[in-house]
């Protein structure tokens, strides 16, 4: 998983960008971030239930959030 696909999810996600969150559920090798977002757009498109909605939300962010964390980054040496 590259740190760009994390990028990509919380922007998509941040702006409304719900056919660019498709793309990128079917494309990240995350299968806990697939699956998240999966969640996320079912819940966004077929719940009645606002609190449902929300909390898929919510729930994509805190997966974002921690996975981003723990990325490693490379150290550049002068």
């Amino acid at each position: 998983m590259d740190m760009p696909d994390y990028d990509k999810a919380l922007y998509y996600t941040l702006w409304g960008q719900w056919d660019d969150l498709l793309v990128l559920m079917v494309r990240t090798e995350d299968d806990l971030l697939s699956k998240k977002i999966q969640l996320f757009l079912n819940a966004y498109h077929y719940s009645l239930d606002e609190k449902k909605v929300i909390n898929s939300h919510d729930d994509l962010l805190y997966y974002l959030d921690h996975a981003m964390q723990y990325v490693p980054t490379e150290k550049i040496e002068i």
